[in-house]
């Protein structure tokens, strides 16, 4: 089938499938992708539960995000197999969960599996007892054997025996798996103030692991260390000269101008899978250019590098055009694939660009780019600034590259620009990767901090128009009294809100607050931020549970304070509580 382009899959009757299972009734694209499946999913809630604890039956959760290839891949590998979805129906309740909807789950079944193999990812493939407790678990299972890997029929077989014949020994080591998810959520708090001691071993810790080649942490696959970046360059202002400022521009640099960014639209892309930068997984996630964008606009306010500014309104100037609802709301995420290829929408042959911008601006365009008959992704080109001349010179400016290229910079500048509206204006006719317009709470509450402090910083009339329709929206359309709700799609607004839902909201209303001084957003922010504290805060140790006093129970109430790829919820209720104390 054919994808609009305007990004969601065209709505479907029900009579042009085969197969059609409780999953047609969600609101959640990414289960309305899975509603075809000869698989009988469910929807996580009381029908599938109740059904699994009346027949004895173990569960198999099946966690994913419509933006994920992988999950993609095991749709079409197995979900979609009748045999497989056969053996799924026969042993197993099958629950499907969109783990962007569902974060309470996401969170405790992912450090189930991690638990139990060291490492994780989605899509998230879970065994649970008919109460809930996970007892074996992974990720992606291929169809057959390959790779070492176990083919997905061999362990559903595998599992479904053990179940029948070993139920006391599942029963007890899920019963001690159950005790450590429990046991990994307790934190007391220190008793004592943190100190500048434990900023600075923070920072010693992050430069020890800096690529001082090609920017970032660690080695591949490497994602963007937003937050990171944004710490170094904090404590570059009180302790200059550390290396902090140095580690912080190499790292946005070589990430600007690599294939993770997308050169012609704007955008990040979710991570890269080598350590320079060039071959991204294609998804787009709302957060990613949330934060990114926030830390280029405050490396633009420390070191005043126009080209800073330009990555702050290309990725804002994306979102607005890409990813905003006519309601002011935004949308979560595009797809990695398009017409079932992964990054086929965003990669070009010489030829192409040749016959687009004529042999001679389309030679330079392609030495500039890197764009060779080799290719640098399955024989295919990711624009990326690269190796000029093919000379060694990764990321070269375009002063830098206009010598090599027989042009002045302004002359250079001019010619890459236009090719680059030209191919853009080429790649809009093409068939676009599949969008999640559901609206997150918590990622638009974090997009909102980027546009009011961009409106702010850059003086974008505009950018604080779009920061004002989405607080609108924020606090009419996912607000019940003083409560938040987590998602919207198509008119419906559902499920309770999260801790990072309050959290980001608040915060971005404050800094609405700072950006346009009404003072009907800092009400709304103290309103939110009671609720908060009335219906997450732990009295006894501090802090707040992820999910609200009110929540549906679940086998752990998760308390979280570390980083992801998304501030804790713990994190951003600190930093509003702090501003929100210098207020009152």
């Amino acid at each position: 089938m054919v994808m609009e382009k305007s990004g969601e899959k065209p709505e479907e009757t029900v009579g042009e499938h085969q197969h059609t299972n409780r999953l047609i009734n969600e609101t959640s694209p990414y289960l309305l992708q899975h509603a075809h499946n000869p698989v009988d999913w469910y929807p996580w809630g009381e029908e599938a539960l109740s059904r699994a604890r009346a027949e004895n039956r173990p569960i198999l959760l099946s966690i994913g995000y419509s933006a994920c290839h992988w999950c993609h891949v095991m749709e079409h590998e197995s979900f979609e197999n009748e045999p497989i979805a056969r053996l799924m129906n026969e042993h197993f309740i099958n629950i499907k969960v969109d783990r962007e909807e569902r974060p309470d789950l996401d969170t405790i079944y992912m450090n189930a599996v991690q638990m139990m193999t060291g490492h994780g990812g989605w899509p998230m493939t879970v065994f649970l007892t008919p109460d809930g407790r996970p007892f074996y678990g992974g990720t992606y299972y291929p169809p057959v054997d390959r790779h070492g890997m176990p083919g997905f029929p061999r362990v559903l077989i595998s599992l479904a025996e053990a179940w029948q014949n070993r139920r006391e020994e599942i029963e007890k080591n899920a019963g001690g798996l159950h005790q450590e998810l429990q046991r990994i959520d307790r934190f007391k708090g220190a008793g004592e103030a943190a100190t500048r001691a434990v900023l600075d071993q923070s920072a010693s810790r992050l430069l020890q692991s800096l690529d001082r080649t090609h920017g970032g942490f660690g080695t591949r696959p490497k994602f963007p260390p937003a937050m990171a970046l944004s710490f170094l360059l904090r404590l570059d202002l009180r302790q200059p000269d550390r290396g902090y400022r140095d580690a912080v521009t190499l790292t946005l640099d070589r990430m600007a101008r690599g294939g993770i960014y997308d050169q012609l639209g704007g955008g990040f892309h979710r991570y890269s899978v080598d350590e320079r930068w060039l071959v991204p997984h294609f998804e787009k996630m709302l957060y990613d250019n949330a934060l990114l964008s926030r830390v280029y606009l405050e490396a633009w306010l420390v070191t005043g590098n126009p080209f800073y500014r330009q990555i702050v309104e290309e990725t804002l100037d994306y979102v607005r055009r890409e990813m905003t609802d006519p309601s002011g709301g935004f949308y979560s995420t595009q797809d990695a694939d398009s017409e079932g290829v992964e990054g086929k929408f965003f990669v070009w042959r010489p030829a192409e660009v040749l016959s687009l911008l004529g042999p001679e601006e389309g030679e330079i365009f392609c030495r500039f780019y890197d764009i060779t008959e080799e290719g640098n992704f399955e024989e295919e080109n990711i624009l990326h600034i690269g190796h000029i001349g093919h000379i060694g010179h990764i990321g070269e400016t375009v002063e830098e590259a206009a010598p090599r290229l027989g042009l002045t910079p302004d002359a250079l500048e001019e010619l890459l620009a236009r090719g680059r509206r030209i191919l853009f204006d080429t790649r809009e006719a093409r068939v676009k990767p599949a969008r999640d317009e559901k609206i997150l709470t918590a990622w638009n509450g974090l997009m909102l901090r980027s546009f009011a402090e961009a409106a702010r910083a850059l003086n974008r009339e505009d950018y604080l128009d779009i920061a004002i329709r989405n607080a609108e929206f924020l606090t009419s359309q996912m607000c019940e009294g003083n409560r938040l709700r987590r998602t919207h799609h198509r008119g419906q607004t559902r499920l309770n809100g999260y801790l990072e839902d309050y959290a980001n909201t608040i915060d971005g209303l404050l800094a609405l607050y700072q950006a346009s001084f009404d003072p009907r957003w800092y009400h709304q922010a103290h309103r939110l931020t009671q609720a908060m504290i009335e219906h997450f805060h732990d009295a006894e140790s501090g802090g707040f549970f992820f999910t609200s006093h009110d929540h549906e129970t679940l086998i752990a109430r998760s308390k979280d304070f570390y980083d992801n790829a998304t501030p804790s919820g713990n994190a951003v209720a600190a930093e509003g509580l702090l501003r929100l104390a210098l207020y009152t």
